[in-house]
């Protein structure tokens, strides 16, 4: 039988793919091999045909596969080594080789995957030489944990640059670096924030929406499905004026930041920070440089290469154009490239210098295969390149070629050998192995050293179909050694062919530059060596193309009116064509009822808006296709007032004519259009046998020029027809009904569909099928001849009659067992055609047999894995559903915690042979047992085994609560979790004091024994709000947190003291003297600054001065905490410098003279005590100390706690 090949405008693609498989079979120095799928008698040195890479990263939860796969006859044998020594298979238990090749697999369930990390290396040899891989470094993933740092909260000034440093742990291979917030959403980035390439997070200028406390370094190490996450960063964000109010709580009214807003400026550069930097790149290797600027506004980000333009498609932009990636690099890369930050108040530019370096490259590809006859000559070639220039290195199977043996007709040259009249004896293979400093080429060759008569592998009698005009290829692909010559013949071999329309090629494929009719035909081509001839024939068909003759064209069309666009084609007879229609280069609008596409023509009715657009016909057959295009434009309609459209006037005068078993014409008179043209007729009919009267059925349609219809009938039907004309406006009233027309019966036409047996018990077959029509049957009496067998048993059908049904069971059948069926419709005039037969399978029954060899895994403390061997098909005894795990917590490791005994199930759908257990408890001894299960239920569980999962983080400790609240110490009582999780080795406590603003104090830190439950804390400050926050910890670490506040309570006596004195005679008389001396201190103050003079006490003041005296200016006339200000604080005039010191004013006329009022002391009648001293330094060090707790609203307990300093 022939084999046909067509070749047209769609094959052209693959012709040079054809042409070069065939060079290399064909050419002398070209790669060659024996076809052993073909010749497998002819003998061939290894080649080595797949390896695992160079560098081999494993997943440490799976075997460890390294691949080496080999071709040779005989078939080559294997030997590994492991860093550079033999590696011996015997002495490593967990290791195996693959059946007939030299795959490595080693089980890592037993062993670390760890110790079997290094370079591996794979040896293949027969009698005819040796060939050897490339060295596959295996290495296993490392996903090292975030070392543990305390990140301090940020406070920055609104419009500054900032920088969030992530410093992943170095893994291998490096981690994907990423920002998250707690809600695990990424952080959005934009222009003025982006991440760099080593994953630190860059703001050009910082705003006020930036302040959160959830900026979240992850890094991802795909190769262990880890995640890695830092501790959360806090940035909090303030303007000038927020930081000031914030500070001065703390710095007493000291305007922190004097200086003036973020202002705008110009850009400099945060990375790279030198003027210009440097970077090299390998080859092909991706280039990727980044530039990060700060500036506000924000600046943007440019790049330019100095030297030159970026390299067009293999430049992309990332991270908001801060970084410039290059894929695919090459030596024209290297070069200056600069990046350009700009605002509108300037520009800044880096220059960055890439170098290209190249690990070895093929120039030409690697060496090739020679298969050579005794006494010919050959090459052999290992032409690569690299930067620096790469070192070569021969070596004959596996044996540097200087210590293998010696052979008079081989010569070394560089990267060349040259083979001068080889003899038999002489195939090897020979390794090329090409290296620099960046990395290595390694290539196998073989040389073959044969004598074989020519054979020609193309199929014989292959027919080849081509589309006339276009190019035309024969194949005729040969093997021998020597290499055979081909030569090419049309019809006979009696004479050459033309040189101007034929063209041989040395690999023996003949050209057809331009086919023409004419040159269809047979072809010889005939392959002769020194050893014999041979000769094999082909076909050549020429096809007419395939060419539109009448194209679409432009269309203008009002809203619901129809359109066609007509597409008229030619083509070859022989080929089958098929027409397909586009709407603006994609699918038509899937709407059949609008859309109508026939042979030639696409037709569009009731036209919309939407149908505006370019409609292409494409014709297509197996060789070529040919397509054209037309516009469609749809317009308002404009109808003229003085012509009313309306629905026609219904048909009349229905008449049947050509009465035939089952076709009869119907022919009709049509009634007015009313200036609407009729688009169709629809043709109805009414069934008076199968239905009640006036049920009337769509039959077919006609375009609205035609007035006949060829009707198709079915048997044993009482026909009754209408028409109904349809036009723009609508649809008209029906015709007047045509006389009955009855069919006779016949034979039904067709079987049931939709077949299916299944069952509903463990013993039946339920045979199920769609029923006829009532058209559909034909004839009266209809019924079904159901039949079934099992299959694959080759006996007879069994079979029963059905009436009035569309199922029928069969009991007594063995269990889910296949059965082949068919229903077959009859009636009383004979029955259908021969069914097909479909296929079904008889009821299920519970499964019998348990999963073998369930072991479990225990990956983490909350997830393990469960592996099984699955269940044979025949055991299951149904649709297999999928496994089923039972598994319970039989208890605790720990004493403390109960016991659980409540199963939980997780199904496995699907033929799976292992599953995850996820959400265990940790330090808990788990049992479980496997089944399957199929449609009708599970089958028997496995035995019960028990694993046991790992400690974890323990629970939150169940109660935190304060027991004993002193002034100055609190007693904190708890109960330890719930889930310990494992052994606790402790408990840590942290508490801060809390002001009233809810701004946090200094941390304190306790780490407190796994026994203990309570603690008292001493030394705390009275009145004071704390918050305190308690976790367990394990080996693995601390649990999450409780947390708790408590207020040290006010010193009751004092307070007491206070209120009764408030509420005294004497002290509101006091307090009145008081007043009254306070009124003549400043009018004497007043009347002595206007005269200049001095007033006595200043002089017994000079006489007698203390040297921690430090007097108050002159225009603070104040006297201590004697101030209006309503929180208690000095006024603005009285600030003190931060050393806490006041200088004297060059005037001495200062009421500070007479002691200030923060240190002078009233006795029980109100006169001054100690007011000589002038140590108002210690008082106002104490002022100020205290101002951050008395930032509250005055009360009367605060101003006795003020006056008690004067008592």
């Amino acid at each position: 039988m022939m084999e046909r090949r067509r070749m047209g405008e769609t094959d052209l693609p693959l012709l040079p793919l054809v042409v070069a498989a065939a060079v290399l079979l064909g050419h002398l120095a070209a790669a060659l091999e024996v076809p052993l799928d073909l010749l497998e008698r002819l003998p061939q040195p290894p080649t080595i045909t797949l390896q695992s890479p160079k560098d081999y990263i494993i997943d440490p939860r799976e075997n460890i596969v390294i691949h080496c796969e080999a071709k040779g006859k005989p078939h080559p044998s294997f030997s590994w080594t492991r860093n550079g020594t033999h590696f011996d298979l015997d002495q490593h238990s967990n290791v195996h080789m693959r059946a007939h090749s030299g795959t490595l697999v080693v089980d890592i369930s037993r062993e670390r995957a760890e110790h079997y990390e290094g370079a591996y290396q794979c040896t293949a040899r027969n009698k005819h030489g040796t060939a050897v891989s490339n060295d596959i470094v295996v290495r296993q993933p490392r996903s090292p944990l975030w070392s543990k740092e305390k990140i301090k909260p940020i406070v920055i000034q609104e419009g500054v640059s900032l920088v969030l440093p992530c410093r992943p742990p170095a893994g291998f291979p490096p981690p994907i670096v990423f920002w998250m917030d707690n809600n695990f959403q990424r952080l959005p980035q934009s222009n003025r924030v982006s991440q760099s390439l080593n994953g630190d997070l860059y703001f050009s200028n910082v705003l006020r929406e930036d302040s959160r406390n959830d900026y979240i370094c992850y890094a991802r190490f795909p190769h262990t499905q880890t995640i890695q996450q830092k501790q959360p960063i806090t940035v909090k964000v303030l303007n000038l004026d927020a930081i000031n109010d914030t500070m001065e709580a703390f710095y007493n009214d000291t305007d922190l930041f004097s200086e003036e807003p973020a202002d705008e400026r110009k850009p400099t550069f945060l990375l790279p920070l030198e003027a210009t930097s440097s970077k090299m790149v390998l080859r092909g290797q991706v280039l990727e440089m980044e530039c990060f600027a700060e500036g506000l506004p924000t600046p943007e980000i440019s790049w330019a290469k100095v030297s030159g333009e970026l390299p067009g498609a293999r430049v992309s932009f990332l991270h908001h154009q801060k970084v410039l990636r290059i894929v695919n690099v090459s030596e024209a890369d290297a070069g200056d490239y600069r990046c350009t930050a700009r605002n509108q108040l300037g520009s800044v530019h880096h220059t960055i210098r890439i170098t290209v370096k190249a690990a070895p490259y093929w120039i030409s590809g690697a060496p090739r295969n020679l298969v050579l006859a005794p006494g010919e000559n050959g090459v052999l070639m290992c032409r690569a390149s690299g930067t620096p220039k790469p070192n070569i290195q021969w070596a004959m199977n596996g044996v540097p070629i200087e210590n293998a043996p010696k052979d008079p007709s081989r010569k070394v040259e560089d990267d060349t050998i040259i083979f001068t009249d080889v003899q038999m004896g002489s195939s090897a293979v020979y390794q090329c192995n090409v290296s620099n400093q960046h990395g290595y080429l390694l290539a196998n060759a073989f040389v073959n050293v044969l004598s074989e008569p020519p054979r020609v592998l193309t199929p014989a009698n292959a027919v080849y179909q081509v589309i006339k005009n276009h190019r035309a290829l024969l194949e005729c692909t040969s093997f021998g050694s020597p290499i055979p010559k081909i030569t090419w013949f049309k019809e006979s071999r009696s004479g050459t062919l033309d040189a101007e329309t034929y063209e041989e090629h040395d690999n023996g494929t003949l050209e057809i530059r331009v086919a023409q009719p004419r040159n269809s035909g047979k072809y010889t081509c005939v392959a002769r060596n020194s050893l014999g001839i041979y000769e094999n024939h082909v076909y050549l068909e020429v096809k007419e193309p395939t060419r539109i003759l009448k194209q679409p064209e432009y269309r203008m069309v009002q809203r619901g009116k129809s359109v066609v666009f007509e597409c008229k084609v030619k083509h070859d007879p022989s080929l089958v064509p098929t027409m397909t229609w586009l709407k603006d280069d994609g699918e038509l609008p899937d709407d059949e009822s609008r859309f109508v596409v026939d042979a030639d023509s696409l037709t569009i009715a009731d036209v919309m808006e939407s149908d505006a657009g370019v409609y292409t016909c494409i014709m297509n057959t197996t060789l070529d296709h040919d397509s054209a295009s037309a516009e469609l434009t749809v317009v308002e309609a404009t109808p003229t007032p003085s012509v009313v459209n309306e629905r026609p006037e219904p048909p009349s005068d229905l008449e049947l004519t050509d009465h035939k078993k089952r076709s009869v014409q119907l022919t009709w008179i049509p009634g007015d259009e009313h200036n609407s043209p009729i688009e169709k007729f629809l043709i109805q009919y009414e069934d008076s046998l199968h239905h009640r009267r006036g049920h009337w059925h769509n039959l077919t349609e006609v375009p609205g020029s035609k007035t006949t219809a060829h009707l198709k009938l079915s048997p044993y039907v009482h026909y009754t027809f209408r028409v109904l004309a349809v036009n723009s406006m609508g649809v008209s009233r029906p015709s007047f009904p045509s006389k009955m027309y009855k069919t006779d019966p016949s034979a039904p036409d067709e079987n049931p569909t939709d077949v299916h047996g299944f069952g509903t018990e463990h013993d039946n077959l339920v045979i199920s099928w769609k029923p006829l029509s009532g058209l559909q049957a034909n004839g009266p009496g209809l019924h079904y001849r159901v039949m079934w067998r099992q299959k694959m048993m080759e006996t007879d059908w069994i079979t029963a009659t059905v009436a009035n049904n569309s199922k029928f069971v069969v009991s007594g059948t063995p269990t889910f067992v296949p059965y082949e069926l068919k229903v077959q419709a009859v009636n009383d005039f004979g029955a259908a055609p021969e069914p097909a037969v479909a296929l079904g399978l008889s009821g299920e029954d519970l499964p019998i047999a348990a999963p073998a060899s369930v072991q479990a895994y225990v990956l983490n403390s909350t997830l393990a894995e469960i592996h099984w061997d699955p269940v044979s098909p025949k055991l299951i005894r149904g649709y297999l559903k999928g496994y089923m795990v039972y598994y319970w917590r039989e208890r605790s490791l720990h004493k403390h915690n109960p016991h659980h005994t409540e199963k939980q199930i997780l199904t496995f759908s699907g033929n799976h042979s292992k599953g995850k257990l996820p959400g265990l408890h940790p330090f808990s001894v788990y049992s479980f047992n496997v089944r399957v299960y199929n449609g009708k239920g599970e089958g028997p569980p496995s035995h019960n085994q028990q694993f046991e999962t790992p400690e974890g983080v323990p629970g939150a400790p169940t109660s935190l609560m304060v027991t004993n609240s002193n002034l100055d110490s609190l007693s904190l009582e708890w109960k330890p979790p719930r889930d310990r999780n494992g052994l606790l080795t402790g408990y840590t406590l942290k508490y801060h004091p809390v002001n009233n603003s809810n701004e946090l104090g200094p941390e304190e830190e306790l780490a407190l024994a796994a026994n203990e439950t309570s603690v008292t804390l001493p030394d705390l400050k009275y009145s004071t709000r704390y918050k305190f926050y308690l976790n367990a910890k394990t080996r693995e670490g601390p649990g999450p947190v409780v947390t708790q506040e408590a207020i040290t309570i006010v010193d009751e006596a004092v307070a007491s003291r206070q209120v009764d004195i408030a509420t005294q005679g004497w002290f509101i008389g006091l307090m009145c003297a008081i007043a009254l001396l306070i009124l003549i201190l400043l009018i004497i103050c007043f009347i002595q600054r206007n005269k200049g003079g001095k007033y006595p006490v200043k002089e017994k003041e000079d006489a007698h001065t203390d040297p921690e005296f430090q007097p108050m200016k002159d225009e603070d006339c104040t006297f201590g905490e004697y101030s209006d200000n309503e929180d208690h604080k000095p006024l603005k005039g009285s600030r003190t410098p931060s050393s806490g010191t006041v200088k004297r004013d060059d005037s001495d006329d200062s009421l500070v003279d007479y002691g200030e009022g923060g240190d002078g002391q009233f006795n029980e009648d109100g006169s001054f005590i100690g007011q000589y001293s002038g140590k108002s330094a210690s008082r106002d060090t104490t002022t100020g100390a205290e101002g951050l707790e008395s930032s509250e609203a005055p009360s009367p307990i605060n101003a006795m706690n003020s006056l008690n300093s004067f008592v």
